[in-house]
């Protein structure tokens, strides 16, 4: 197309005389610049160009990065990975070269970004959501992303969305709840990891993690102090007990004592609270991911301690007794995971005794199916959101709707392989989940998500609302 077939398809030579016009009324001090930006609004954004690269997350593990232009701007966004996948979840695209990154490399979905994406995409309106991961999931052809792979769509549809936003010159959480027909923003409160075992630390602690939930604070802002201080507590707790070593945090921040009970880290925890003062105004939530100690039908609470492993099998309702007497005994308000994933039977039963939120999973995967199927047999009353693990923003907004019209919980959760990207955070706000699980106060990639939440607070302003003791709706 020559320059002038273009000035006559898109009217330029109207839309210059326009804004010449627009910027004698306004009587600017400086025409040039207000005729620029007042022809940036006049002129539709469209993508222009999606470039893509491998970037190592929080583990030093191969990840996928995107940069996504317009004729506004680019907009980068960066996938998150787990430690663990399931068989329900979106696939994400590793090479399987051994002698690259441990097999672990992503040159395959930069590469389908870069050469098949890309041209998918060019021309596009970035505000169009919807219409963009339609294309993505369209272009790849499988149920479970696994042709182009979920790490490649997802980090092209968060860096979609970033750019709708700054075509809307609005904020990121603005959008988002614009997409999703949400009218009120809302502050999460945050589920702070304390203490790491499982697949994220190195200790002989079998449950991934104990966390807690400043729900009795006024404010996020004072919610991340509340946090911090007993962060800092905690480590002192340790620190005398276990001696300095016990402080060494595991992959998403949380203390790693060599300890392989539960108890004995839930009054680690305990004391930490009791030293800040804070008291009734913090709960405490467990994460257990039960599916990497389940053996058949049995729970092995010993399972990372060799000399011990098989000595402390417990059946499901051994694990059903063990929950009911540590929520008596702890201000314990939500259990995640407590059984296997495909542990229906003793999931349903438990979450039906009403003693605290039950969060699933490992249960649910972020599928669609599943969750329909945990909603209709009630087998837990909370969904934790992991955006990888479903690959689009528009499919995380429907089954963030699927859990709220179920009077479910929902939790916004990080991966153990993080990025600096907060867009968690936003999307937080932006869908009213109330609850966001971003790892410890601690390590720059977990900090993100908390610290772009505190900006949005300063932004939101008197319109900020804090969900504190009303986290659970």
């Amino acid at each position: 197309m020559s320059v002038q077939e273009y000035l006559d398809k898109h009217l330029l030579s109207r839309r210059i005389e326009d804004a010449v016009n627009a910027a004698v009324r306004a009587k600017t001090s400086d025409p040039v610049l207000f005729i620029s930006n007042h022809m940036r609004k006049a002129v539709p954004s469209v993508i222009t160009k999606v470039k893509a690269r491998q970037i190592l997350d929080s583990r030093g593990i191969p990840t996928v990065e995107v940069d996504l232009h317009t004729n506004k701007g680019v907009f980068r966004a960066s996938a998150p990975s787990g430690a663990s996948s399931g068989m329900y979840e979106a696939i994400e695209l590793r090479d399987g070269e051994k002698g690259t990154y441990l097999g672990n490399s992503v040159n395959r979905a930069v590469k389908n970004i870069n050469e098949k994406i890309s041209v998918a995409l060019v021309g596009m309106d970035p505000t169009l959501q919807s219409q963009i991961d339609q294309v993505l999931t369209d272009l790849d052809k499988t149920e479970n992303k696994s042709e182009l792979g979920a790490n490649a769509i997802l980090a092209v549809s968060m860096a979609a969305c970033k750019a709708g936003a700054a075509e809307k010159e609005v904020s990121l959480h603005k959008h988002i709840a614009d997409l999703s027909g949400q009218t009120s923003p809302l502050l999460p409160v945050p589920v702070f990891t304390l203490i790491s075992g499982g697949k994220h630390s190195g200790n002989d602690l079998a449950i991934q993690e104990i966390m807690i939930l400043p729900v009795g604070s006024n404010t996020f802002e004072e919610a991340l102090q509340m946090g911090s201080e007993t962060y800092h507590h905690l480590k002192a707790v340790i620190t005398e007990i276990h001696g300095a070593h016990g402080c060494n945090v595991g992959e998403d921040g949380g203390f790693t004592p060599n300890i392989s009970s539960l108890r004995d880290g839930l009054d680690l925890v305990q004391k930490a609270i009791v030293r800040t003062g804070y008291n009734e105004k913090i709960k405490i939530a467990i994460g257990v991911t039960a599916t990497e100690f389940c053996i058949g039908t049995k729970y092995d609470l010993d399972f990372k301690t060799p000399n011990k492993s098989g000595q402390n099998f417990k059946s499901g309702q051994d694990m059903i007794d063990m929950y009911k007497e540590l929520c008596a005994d702890y201000p314990i308000v939500s259990i995640e995971d407590p059984f296997d994933k495909e542990d229906w039977e003793h999931v349903k039963y438990f979450t039906n005794l009403g003693i605290c939120q039950v969060v699933g999973g490992d249960l649910i995967m972020s599928n669609p199916k599943r969750i329909e199927r945990a909603i209709q047999e009630n087998a837990c009353n909370a969904l934790l959101l992991k955006v990888n693990q479903i690959g689009t923003v528009t499919e995380a907004i429907e089954v963030v709707k699927m859990a709220k019209d179920a009077q479910w919980g929902v939790v916004i959760s990080q991966r153990s392989g993080e990025t600096e990207d907060s867009f968690i955070s936003d999307l937080s706000v932006g869908l009213a989940t109330s609850q966001i699980k971003a790892g410890a106060p601690c390590r720059g990639e977990r900090l993100a998500k908390y610290n772009q939440l505190l900006r949005i607070e300063e932004e939101l302003g008197d319109q900020a609302v804090y969900t504190g003791e009303k986290w659970r709706n």
